[in-house]
């Protein structure tokens, strides 16, 4: 048998050198929350940076992205450049474990979502919608939404990740099997989370008989995934990792990785370079503490009435006036058969909107929406909010702004869609509400 580093490397899969903080470091300032979550909330970020204060923090480290239009992001950039090199110079971390980390994270909606963070191949990735590589993209990727993020990413001593990629295993062996290895000792860490976000405890795998079981178990979900999908074309590779979280940010990373490659391309030791690789946490979409939940729009420069005409005119939709926004999202949960149907909210008033079809919901409208906001790029924008709650209130905050709230997302059949017609409209699900996010924790040196 072949040893395992080539058994993982020909699954796109390399097992990392993980940098974890050390025991002076307070684990619940260090570890915070993905930075594309409240882009429109500045309270939220201003309030932890005050409750963080000077104290060793993942938050000196990252960009949110409420911030990313502000006339600063250069020496902002500057800044966190400057921060990862402290914490390497700071000693923050412990040796670096040469393995994976078994995680099981509480959220204030479920007990327990298992994963393991370990790295991917980015030679085994391509977010095109053509594409068919063995690490696939599950949402549209807006090239456009790159550039901001590479350069964040570029020549950054560290990465930590927010990147969650699932794997589809129905027998529940890969993750659920290195869990109750790792849990015959203690943990590693364990903390609870700022933002009263829940809990994370993390364990180490990092023998030769774990690293084993993690090939034997990756090699069965390719055969798998071969029975599953059959041939798709002469070039396809079977779909063995799908981005659940974090499609711009692994696009981001692959994006460094070829930019750093063709500058590099005469060093025999280019292709062993960290940048080749992405550090991720993998899961298993049948865990019970993943839902798919909808991501919701709100539109700025337009009116309810706009809105409604266009979805009239384009969509072919019936409107029905609602009085309550509760009864709006219950009927939204509920459903129709043969019937997609949205929820819009504004200042002059609620709307329930259905068209007929049965795609998943951002399939008629997201296109529609691209062209809308296209006619008037300088009044008109989009964001992508996740929570029922927190798009209602911003869409009734001011006037000239439409919430579209999105009715729920099964799981099931993502493989089987994604494999066959490539990915969704962007932003089409997200992985449990916006606090259940991943929190930046585990490092790994990147550009040192």
């Amino acid at each position: 048998m072949k040893p395992v580093d080539e058994r993982l490397a020909a699954l796109g899969t390399k097992i990392p050198d993980i940098l974890l903080p050390n025991k002076n470091i307070d684990l619940k300032n260090w570890a915070v929350i993905a930075c594309d979550q409240f882009t429109q909330d500045r309270e939220f970020w201003e309030g932890l940076a005050a409750e963080i204060g000077s104290r060793a923090s993942m938050l000196s480290m990252i960009f949110p992205e409420v911030y990313l239009e502000d006339p600063d992001k250069a020496d902002r950039i500057t800044r966190i450049r400057n921060s990862m090199k402290k914490a390497i110079e700071s000693d923050y971390f412990d040796e670096p474990i040469h393995g994976l980390i078994y995680i099981e994270r509480a959220t204030p909606y479920h007990s327990c979502r298992r994963g393991l963070v370990f790295a991917l191949d980015l030679e085994r990735y391509d977010w095109h919608p053509e594409a068919r590589p063995l690490i696939r993209a599950t949402e549209g990727t807006v090239p456009e939404r790159l550039p901001p993020r590479i350069e964040i990413r570029r020549n950054a001593p560290l990465e930590s990740p927010h990147i969650i990629v699932l794997i589809d295993d129905p027998e529940w062996r890969l993750v659920e099997g290195l869990g109750e290895r790792a849990k015959t000792r203690p943990p590693r860490y364990s903390t609870s989370l700022m933002a009263q976000a829940g809990s994370i405890s993390g364990w180490v795998l990092d023998s030769q008989d774990d690293f084993e079981y993690l090939a034997d178990n990756l090699e069965r979900l390719v055969r798998q995934a071969i029975n599953r999908d059959g041939r798709v074309s002469p070039s396809a590779e079977p779909f063995l990792y799908a981005v659940g979280d974090g499609n711009h940010s692994l696009a981001t990373a692959k994006a460094v990785w070829e930019e750093y490659k063709a500058a590099h391309q005469y060093d025999p030791a280019i292709m062993e370079h960290p940048a080749r690789y992405a550090l991720v946490e993998v899961e298993n979409i049948y865990d019970e503490g993943i839902d798919f939940e909808p991501i919701h729009r709100i539109l700025f420069g337009t009116s309810l009435n706009e809105i409604e005409l266009l979805l009239r005119e384009k969509l072919s939709a019936k409107v029905e006036e609602i009085n309550d926004t509760e009864i709006l999202s219950a009927r939204l949960k509920a459903g129709s058969a043969n019937t997609i149907q949205y929820g819009l909210v504004s200042q002059d008033g609620l709307r329930l909107v259905s068209i007929p079809g049965t795609a998943i919901a951002t399939a008629p409208l997201q296109p529609l929406l691209d062209r809308f906001i296209s006619e008037k790029p300088n009044t008109r924008s989009i964001d992508y909010i996740h929570g029922d709650q927190d798009t209602v209130e911003l869409a009734l905050a001011e006037q000239n702004r439409v919430g579209i709230l999105l009715p729920p997302v099964g799981k099931g059949d993502l493989f089987l869609t994604v494999g066959k017609s490539g990915p969704l409209p962007r932003k089409s699900f997200s992985m449990g509400e916006g606090i259940e996010k991943r929190f930046y924790l585990e490092c790994r040196r990147l550009f040192v």
